[in-house]
Formats: C-alpha cells, sequence, structure tokens
C-alpha cells in the first residue's frame, strides 16, 4: 500500500511539475500574442479595444489574458492571472514591436531612418496606382454570377462556427470588377498578412537578387553555420522551405515558432541557432524560422543606413501600396514572416504585380524572370505545393490531380496566411483574389470561392 501511495505522490509530482513547466512557457506567449495583436489593431489600424479583445482574443487560450491600454506612449501590456506580463510598444512609422530581450528604453532609443513616400492623394488618381475605379464592368463578365459568388465569401451558415470574412477584392484583367467589405470595414481598412509576409520577403529579395546583394544559389552568408554542414544551404533552399534545418512550426503551444516570434528579440538570429537534421533540399518544412533568416540575410545586404527605407521605395511606393507597413523585432529587423499589414487593395496590388511576371505601371520591379523562379516546384523536396515563399496549386509533380484547390486552374498561386489571408494569383485567367477575414474556427472554402468568381468571368 505504501509503494501504491508513493508512486501516485511521485506521479502527482511529476503532473504538477509538468503543468507548472508548461505554464512558465507559455503564458508568456499568451500575453505576448495578445499585447502585439491588441497594439496593432489600436495603434496602427485604428479599431476600437473592446472589438479587438472580443474578436481577435476573445476566444481560446487568448481569452486567458488580461490587457492595459496606454494611449499616452501607445502602448499595450498583457498578463495572465497577474503573470507573465509583456508589453507591446507603437512607433510611427514601424507599427508594433513587443519588448523582448531588452528594455522599453533601449528599444525606444534605436535609431531608425523611416522613408517618407512623395504626397500622393490617391483618390484622385485612377487604379492601379490610386484608388479612382472603373464604375462600368466589362462586357462578358457574368454579373449575377460574380455577385453570388461573393455572397459565398461573406454568408455564414453556422453561428457557432463564423467564417468572419472582411474584405474580398476581385482584380480580372488589370481591372477591379468586384469588391466587398464586412460591416465596420471599407477600402482604407488594414488587414494583418500573416504568412502573407513571407510572399512580400520573396519580394524582396528578388529586388536584391537584381544587382547581385543577394545570390540565391550560393550558400547563405552565415558566418556560425561555416564550421559545420549547415554551410552547405543555399538562399535558395530557406526560398524553399528545404533548408534542412530542425524546426516545428507549431502554434496550439510553446514551440521553435512561437518562440520566436513571442519571446526573441532577434528572431532571425535565434532561427539561425537550428541545428541540421537532414540534407537540405531533400525534405520540405514550413518554417517562419528559415523565412526569419531571410529577412535578416536581407537587413545584412542593404544595410542598416538604408535597411527601414528599402522596402517602402523600392516595392510599396513602387506599386501603390502606400497602406503597407512591415514590423520589426525588438532588433530592428523586420518579422518577414509574419508581421505585416495593408488594405485590400494594397494586397490586390502585390498580387498583380506577380501576375503581371514583376511588372508594375509600366515599370520592372522583380527580375525577369523571377516570377517563375518563384513559381517552380520544390522537386527535389518532393513537395510540389510550394515555390519560393509562395503555394503552388499544380499538385505534387507526377501527380498534378492532386491539387489543394483542384477547381481552381493548376497555374495558380497564392499567398497565404493564418486565420484565412489569401491573396490567389491564376495567370491563365489573368485573375487576383484577395480574401482577408477572421476564421478562428471555420475557413472559408477557396476553392469553392475561387472556382466561382472564375465561372464569372468572360468565356
Amino acid at each position: 500500500m505504501k509503494i501504491i501511495k508513493r508512486s501516485l505522490l511521485v506521479l502527482l509530482l511529476l503532473v504538477v511539475g509538468y503543468g507548472l513547466r508548461y505554464a512558465w512557457q507559455a503564458l508568456p506567449i499568451i500575453s505576448a500574442f495578445g499585447a502585439k495583436d491588441l497594439c496593432s489593431c489600436v495603434f496602427l489600424n485604428g479599431r476600437d479595444a473592446d472589438d479587438v479583445l472580443k474578436q481577435e482574443l476573445g476566444a481560446g487560450l487568448q481569452s486567458l489574458g488580461s490587457f492595459d491600454i496606454n494611449k499616452t506612449d501607445s502602448t499595450v501590456t498583457g498578463t495572465v492571472f497577474g503573470l507573465a506580463k509583456r508589453k507591446a510598444i507603437y512607433r510611427k512609422g514601424l507599427g508594433c514591436t513587443l519588448v523582448s530581450e531588452l528594455t522599453e528604453t533601449e528599444l525606444r532609443a534605436q535609431k531608425v531612418n523611416l522613408y517618407a513616400m512623395a504626397p500622393v492623394n490617391q483618390d484622385t488618381v485612377v487604379w492601379p496606382m490610386g484608388n479612382l475605379i472603373k464604375n462600368r464592368i466589362d462586357t462578358g463578365i457574368y454579373v449575377t454570377v460574380l455577385k453570388d459568388a461573393l455572397d459565398f465569401a461573406f454568408t455564414e451558415t453556422d453561428p457557432a462556427k463564423p467564417i468572419n470574412t472582411r474584405a474580398v477584392v476581385v482584380v480580372y484583367d488589370g481591372q477591379i470588377i468586384a469588391e466587398r467589405y464586412a460591416k465596420g470595414y471599407n477600402e482604407y481598412s488594414r488587414h494583418m498578412g500573416w504568412s502573407m509576409t513571407k510572399s512580400i520577403t520573396n519580394a524582396i529579395t528578388g529586388i536584391l537578387s537584381k544587382d547581385g546583394r543577394m545570390k540565391v544559389f550560393e550558400p547563405a552568408p552565415i558566418p556560425q553555420w561555416q564550421n559545420d554542414d549547415r554551410k552547405k544551404i543555399t538562399l535558395h533552399n530557406l526560398l524553399q522551405a528545404s533548408s534542412g534545418l530542425r524546426w516545428e512550426e507549431n502554434y496550439g503551444g510553446p514551440s521553435p515558432a512561437t518562440n520566436m516570434l513571442f519571446k526573441k528579440k532577434d528572431m532571425g538570429l535565434y532561427a539561425m541557432e537550428a541545428p541540421l537534421e537532414s540534407e537540405p533540399n531533400t525534405v520540405f518544412e514550413y518554417s517562419s524560422g528559415t523565412t526569419n533568416i531571410i529577412s535578416r540575410l536581407i537587413r545584412d545586404a542593404i544595410g542598416d543606413e538604408d535597411y527601414y527605407k528599402f522596402y517602402y521605395r523600392e516595392l510599396f511606393e513602387k506599386i501603390g501600396a502606400r497602406s503597407m507597413v512591415i514590423e520589426p523585432d525588438a532588433g530592428g529587423t523586420y518579422v518577414g514572416s509574419s508581421f505585416s499589414w495593408a488594405t485590400a487593395r494594397d494586397w490586390a496590388r502585390f498580387g498583380l504585380l506577380y501576375l503581371s511576371d514583376g511588372m508594375f505601371n509600366g515599370q520592372r520591379i522583380l527580375p525577369e524572370g523571377w516570377v517563375a523562379y518563384t513559381t517552380t516546384h520544390a522537386m527535389a523536396a518532393k513537395r510540389g505545393e510550394y515555390g519560393a515563399q509562395w503555394w503552388l496549386n499544380a499538385g505534387t509533380p507526377g501527380y498534378s490531380h492532386n491539387r489543394t484547390y483542384p477547381d481552381v486552374p493548376a497555374d495558380s498561386f497564392q499567398a497565404e496566411g493564418f486565420e484565412g489571408q489569401f491573396v490567389f494569383v491564376v495567370p491563365s485567367k489573368k485573375l487576383v483574389v484577395v480574401r482577408l477575414g477572421l476564421s478562428q474556427t471555420n475557413e472559408l472554402d477557396m476553392n469553392r470561392f475561387v472556382s466561382k468568381v472564375i465561372e464569372a468571368l468572360p468565356r
């Protein structure tokens, strides 16, 4: 009997110990996620705090958090049961940043050379550089079918599991032919891109490759990798998520991904510490870590004097995406995996850049051949659904019938983000479809939605 009691006591202590250890790791992530999200929604996007607390942070583990908003210094502080305090600060031109592994004073003291775009009233400029949209839909568009497609994207069928579509923009042959917003949102509302940010990182890499500042097929220039097998990892391997680095892209609790995004000062440097677990270019491993390694390499290639201007001058301004913001980590490097914001129209402009083979408004932005490279399968990794930081719809080589979106043309490629963010580019249909929302419990069927949009196009 004594042995049984002792065994039960030991088991109880192990369970309690595991629970305390898990809480020690998880609670700061919950408070950090909430503080960062609330900060960006309120100070960058002008959302009502109560609305954000109800919608973005009102369900699941996030509902455990408590948050204090200080409008005087533009900060949000989060805790869970009064523990695990984390703070996010808003800085104009940079968005919000978590205070991680340094003090708030040190973070605010960082010198950042921001870029000021030339003043333009986009409401007086025609699309795509501006917001003046043609009122007449070209002959050949099936207007009723198109309306039915948008109705499908916004119609809620299960009140307990809302899809929460907030914005849809459809661009055909270079023109907006349909656009709709949920109550409280309009063409000026920014939306979080989450992992669609990875596709922005692709674009910046392409721009830097034009003048040789980034060399895609050469080993990544990372000093700490030069004394082990990681020295074989190329920028190409990082772009195609086939680096061979050990990683766990799990957002259900503490993991390399959540530790990086919500605890680390220098996310790219943290991800660089991952050991090699497989030969480069042999295994696909979707990884925000490798994207943030690329983001750090981008910063090194540009240099800090021009770094905070480059994205805005060389990409956002040139495609008229004047609302786009990409937020940095506490070390000052843009979080190229996850933290970007833009209006639905600006996400559509970004898609239009890739639909037009890297050209925009008569100017070449991406190098010739970059979009073709981007949409080439990671074939050596035996994974056909991914190219270079864009998802592909052609299916695994040799199994083209096995597509993620079987009713959407095989040449489609997508920027995709957490909770249902999508930019579909369909070259064969001259089409860009943007869908933004907050699908926490019920994903919109994007295969049906995009195929419905295609049904409305001229035959």
